[in-house]
């Protein structure tokens, strides 16, 4: 083995680097994010709120507030985790229940997945990811400490994950509701299931979605537009926005046009600071930016399996695993849509896109893996080692 193989094989294997990495990686994200946030959103902050900071600010809010909530979080030991866990299913089905109470439940462009608060706004779909990985997390963590049994994890999780995913489709949410699945399809994973039971989950899942496609004509439109969104027939209509992400993303070429000098933004790209953000990234800071936010994303999703595989009890190990298959799957389906390789289906990019909600809930659950890691004993030695020398 080379010397800077061993060099990186050393790093990699060293506790405290995935939790320096996981610290990093995030932290460069949100500050990306809030950067492309007002990028993105300036020219639509001053037609609808009157200046530009306006959308980027509120993301800066949601941020301030909820990184020493995210602390807070990290100190908290397994026990009381364990105690919201529990609650979990009941809280996701209460929040996915409120949206459709008139007065209360908001409908924006067609979903009705919002909270009106009269001073803010917040996405109840976004809270219940989290809460339904700390439930299904404490249910499989119950089983494998008290049952020395095989048990049928797709009947312990499936009921649960089903009554959330139709109670969001009710808000005809199919973004979230996706996601979701594909988080309880992840859990099931690292529950170790039999690969044959996961082929008939993904097919049951594939079935549904197929479903809740065809039921629909627009979202079936959606779904089949993307192999082609420039087709005459489609473009002006349906295949707008990606046929405008592709633009985007091609017109950045290798470094971009330049921090704010993108023109997708200017009318021709709605949502542009949320669900097609990836896409004013890769006009404005070329593939380069677009690279580097893959490699982002992938060492932050890394560093939190490699935290989940340390981790001491299985619940701790269970949300980590949890959230690094919400984080990543997220990811894939909202640059698969930027890229039109995927259908689009209207998930933000976790911790760049605007949305307060989804960056709160994201910090939140970070928050948990931070902790986690800092109850390694191997972790806090080192840092304390570290510190102490400063």
């Amino acid at each position: 083995m080379s010397t800077k193989s061993a060099q990186r094989t050393r790093f990699l294997n060293n506790p405290v680097n995935h939790f320096y990495m996981m610290i990093i990686s995030t932290s460069i994200l949100v500050v990306l994010g809030l950067i492309m946030v007002f990028s993105a959103s300036s020219i639509h902050a001053i037609d609808t709120k009157g200046y530009a900071f306006a959308v980027a600010l509120r993301q800066f809010i949601f941020l301030i507030a909820g990184v020493p909530i995210a602390i807070f979080l990290a100190s908290r030991p397994v026990e009381q985790w364990n105690r919201l866990a529990k609650s979990g299913l009941f809280l996701s089905l209460v929040l996915v229940t409120i949206v459709m109470i008139p007065g209360v439940g908001k409908e924006v462009n067609g979903n009705r997945n919002w909270i009106d608060l009269k001073v803010v706004d917040i996405q109840p779909g976004e809270f219940t990811k989290f809460l339904l990985i700390l439930w299904a997390s404490y249910l499989l963590a119950k089983k494998e400490s008290h049952q020395k049994n095989r048990f049928n994890v797709i009947a312990l999780l499936a009921p649960g994950f089903l009554l959330v995913i139709l109670g969001i489709l009710r808000g005809h949410d199919l973004g979230t509701a996706a996601v979701v699945a594909a988080i309880f399809s992840g859990l099931l994973f690292v529950s170790g299931l039999d690969l044959r039971k996961m082929g008939t989950v993904a097919a049951v899942l594939f079935a549904g979605l197929a479903i809740g496609i065809v039921t629909s004509d627009y979202r079936r439109a959606r779904f089949l537009v993307f192999l082609n969104p420039f087709a005459p027939d489609d473009y002006k209509n349906i295949g707008w926005q990606p046929a405008h992400s592709l633009l985007g993303l091609a017109t950045g070429g290798l470094f971009g046009v330049g921090l704010g000098g993108g023109r997708q933004k200017w009318g021709n790209l709605p949502e542009a600071h949320t669900d097609f953000i990836y896409s004013v990234i890769g006009e404005e800071l070329g593939l380069v930016g677009t690279l580097g936010v893959l490699i982002l994303i992938g060492t932050l999703v890394y560093s939190i399996f490699r935290i989940a595989l340390r981790a001491r009890d299985p619940f701790s190990r269970y949300v980590c695993a949890g959230v690094g298959c919400w984080i990543g799957i997220q990811a894939i389906l909202n640059i698969g849509t930027a890229i039109s390789v995927l259908p689009v289906v209207g998930v933000t990019l976790p911790l760049v896109s605007y949305g307060g909600s989804a960056l709160l809930t994201t910090i939140c659950a970070l928050g948990f893996v931070a902790g986690v890691a800092l109850r390694d004993k191997d972790v806090s030695k080192e840092l304390v080692r570290r510190f102490s020398k400063k």
